[in-house]
């Protein structure tokens, strides 16, 4: 796989992680429909192009954010949401970077990506929606964690950790 989107998706796992872990810490935040919503999002998203880098089957399977009753039954939809991404990646993927897909959801016109511009996108849009949960959190008085890409760097790349 290429490096840097290898270093994308890496730091996909880890800055989520962490965001999750100080919004944990927030009693404010982890009530917050905003936040829950959007961590929501991100990892529906996430499963969506796990799911259509993938092979497709089973069926894809929407969820809404009222289905996981509290933060931590969606801490737990976040984490399952890791472990089929990483499964995804380790049956092969990364041979198929080059490989052309259909994005469902873009009718008109169609949209077909390669497997690693979908994978990016997947980065790229987790990146977006941690900002602004970042952001929620400390209009809530928390303390959003430093988790830039380059802060990633700068630790060593850490692995990341429930």
């Amino acid at each position: 796989m290429n490096a840097l989107l290898q270093d994308l998706l890496s730091h996909q796992f880890w800055a989520d992680i962490e965001l999750w872990n100080a919004l944990g810490a927030h009693a404010p935040a982890r009530d917050d429909k905003a936040i829950r919503d959007r961590l929501h999002h991100i990892h529906l998203v996430q499963r969506a192009f796990t799911w259509m880098v993938g092979d497709r089957t089973p069926q894809f399977s929407m969820t809404k954010p009222e289905d996981f009753p509290s933060f931590d039954a969606l801490k737990t939809y976040g984490r399952e949401t890791h472990d089929a991404t990483r499964r995804v990646l380790e049956s092969g993927v990364r041979d198929r970077l080059e490989e052309r897909i259909a994005i469902p959801w873009f009718k008109d016109p169609p949209l077909t990506l390669t497997v690693g511009e979908a994978l990016t996108q997947m980065a790229m849009h987790s990146q977006h929606h941690r900002g602004q949960n970042a952001t929620r959190l400390r209009e809530l008085g928390g303390v959003p964690p430093p988790i830039d890409l380059i802060v990633w760097y700068w630790k060593g790349r850490p692995a990341a950790t429930w």
